[in-house]
């Protein structure tokens, strides 16, 4: 099954996708909520590049990596990875109406609902946009 998330961020594209792809931009915004965070990023975007975010509790109870490897990178328009599990992930740029409108779509995984899922991804594209539109 595949899960879609999208928003519209009020900022120019070529600014999206640099706070989307900085490892020093993404710690600052890859999180679902307050209780997380993500210390530390490394992002080689290149096809066949790969990714590591640290998202971890603030109150140090969990910890994981978010890693995965870049099959496409289509500068200002496209991103499609591989996670680590093998499941995929597509991510769109489009400009409209002097927005910037960022779509994920991922395979779900199989232990979580896809509600809770989507959720926590919507989340963190929420906090993303938030950043962004802050920055610009």
């Amino acid at each position: 099954m595949k899960i879609t998330v999208t928003t519209a961020v009020n900022a120019p594209l070529e600014r999206v996708w640099q706070v989307w792809n900085n490892p020093n931009d993404i710690i600052q915004w890859c999180s679902p909520s307050e209780e997380w965070h993500t210390p530390k990023s490394e992002n080689d975007l290149r096809e066949g590049g790969s990714f590591t975010s640290t998202m971890a509790a603030r109150d140090g109870s969990a910890s994981f990596d978010f890693t995965g490897v870049y099959d496409q990178v289509d500068l200002h328009r496209f991103i499609a990875y591989t996670m680590e599990d093998g499941r995929k992930v597509e991510i769109s740029f489009e400009n409209q109406d002097g927005q910037t409108v960022l779509t994920e779509t991922f395979d779900a995984e199989s232990i979580n609902p896809a509600e809770m899922q989507r959720a926590g991804w919507q989340a963190i594209l929420d906090n993303f946009k938030k950043y962004t539109e802050q920055q610009a």
